[in-house]
C-alpha cells in the first residue's frame, strides 16, 4: 500500500479508500464459503454460476411481479443457493465423485439452463426493483467534496462484517467447525473418532452455495443492474484469495482471519493496477501468478510441516 500511494497518491483519497472497502464485500462473502469447502479438503468453481443462477431468478421474479420488500428475496436467494449447494454435496458424497469435476459440472449445467430456459436479458435500472437500489445504496458513513460531489462508505461492509464473524465462530467454537479441520485434514481418521462426515460435507458445500446466492442478490442490489452472464472466470481471483489468505489445497488448514486479509491484498492488487492505467488483460496475468505462487508458497509449507 505504501509503495503503490507513493507512485500514484491519488491511492490514498478517501474515496478510493471507500470504493477499496466496497469492492472487498462480494468477493469476500463468497470466499468465505470456498474457505469450508477448501478446510473440509473439497474445491468449488461452481459457486459463481449459482450466484448468478441465484440473483437473476430473483431479480426477474420481483421484476415481473412488482415484489416491494427485501427480506424475503434475499432468503430466497440464499435458499436457491444452499439448493444447490447441496447437489454439489450429494454427489460428492454419495458417489465419491471429485469435487473439481463435480463443481463444473454443475456450474455449466446451471448456467446452460439459466440462459436456455429463464432468458438472457439483462435487467437494467429501468426495471430494477427500486427497493433492492436502495439497501444497496446505504452508506454508514458519507463524505462531501469541496466541489459538492459526494461518496460514502457502502452499509454492506457491515453485513460482510457479520457473516465473517459469524463463519469465526462456527470454525472455531462449534463441533462443525471442529468436524471442518478434521475431516479435510484425514477423511478416515475423522470418520473413526466420530464425526459425521456426511453432515460436514453438506454443510461446507451447502453454505457455500448459500453465501453465493447471497452475495449474488447483494452484487446486484449494489449495481443496481441483473446479467445472467455475470461473474464469468469470478472464480479465480476468489479461490486466489482464499490461497493467499493461508488455506491449504491440501485442506485442514485455513482461517477468516487470513481470508479476509487474502481478499483484501487481491482487491488492492488490482485496484491499484487501475489506477495506474493497467491493461485488464495484465490485470488477469496478475491474478494468475498470484494463484500460482501462493499454491505453491502453500504446498511448500504444508510438505514441510508435514516432513
Amino acid at each position: 500500500m505504501v509503495i503503490i500511494g507513493a507512485i500514484n497518491p491519488a491511492f490514498w483519497g478517501l474515496d478510493n479508500l471507500f470504493g477499496l472497502l466496497k469492492s472487498n464485500v462480494i468477493t469476500g462473502i463468497m470466499a468465505l464459503g470456498v474457505l469450508l469447502v477448501m478446510i473440509s479438503g473439497g474445491i468449488d468453481v461452481s459457486f459463481p454460476a449459482f450466484a448468478v443462477a441465484a440473483m437473476y431468478l430473483v431479480v426477474r421474479w420481483m421484476a415481473d411481479t412488482g415484489y416491494s420488500g427485501v427480506v424475503l428475496p434475499f432468503f430466497v436467494a440464499t435458499l436457491i443457493g444452499l439448493v444447490l449447494g447441496a447437489f454439489n454435496a450429494f454427489f460428492i458424497r454419495t458417489f465419491r465423485m471429485i469435487p473439481l469435476i463435480v463443481t463444473l459440472g454443475t456450474a455449466s449445467v446451471v448456467r446452460g439452463l439459466l440462459l436456455g430456459l429463464v432468458g438472457t436479458s439483462v435487467v437494467n435500472i429501468n426495471r430494477f426493483p427500486p427497493q433492492l437500489i436502495a439497501f444497496g445504496s446505504q452508506d454508514v458513513v458519507d463524505v462531501v467534496h469541496a466541489d459538492g460531489t459526494r461518496f460514502g462508505l457502502s452499509a454492506m461492509i457491515l453485513v460482510y462484517g457479520a457473516i465473517a464473524l459469524l463463519i469465526h465462530l462456527v470454525l472455531r467454537h462449534t463441533m462443525m467447525g471442529r468436524s471442518l479441520y478434521a475431516y479435510g485434514g484425514a477423511p478416515e481418521a475423522a470418520s473413526r473418532v466420530g464425526f459425521d462426515t456426511r453432515a460436514t460435507v453438506f454443510f461446507a458445500y451447502c453454505t457455500a452455495g448459500a453465501l453465493a446466492g447471497f452475495a449474488g442478490l447483494l452484487h446486484s442490489s449494489m449495481i443496481w443492474l441483473a446479467n445472467p452472464r455475470d461473474f464469468v472466470g469470478f472464480e479465480l481471483d476468489v479461490i486466489a484469495a482464499v490461497v493467499l489468505g493461508g488455506a491449504s489445497i491440501f485442506g485442514g488448514r485455513g482461517s477468516v482471519v487470513g481470508t479476509l486479509l487474502g481478499v483484501f491484498l487481491l482487491v488492492m492488487i488490482k485496484n491499484s493496477l487501475i489506477l495506474m492505467h493497467v491493461a485488464t488483460t495484465w490485470q488477469q496475468v496478475v491474478v494468475g501468478v498470484i494463484i500460482v505462487s501462493s499454491t505453491a508458497l502453500t504446498a511448500w509449507r504444508d510438505r514441510k510441516r508435514l516432513a
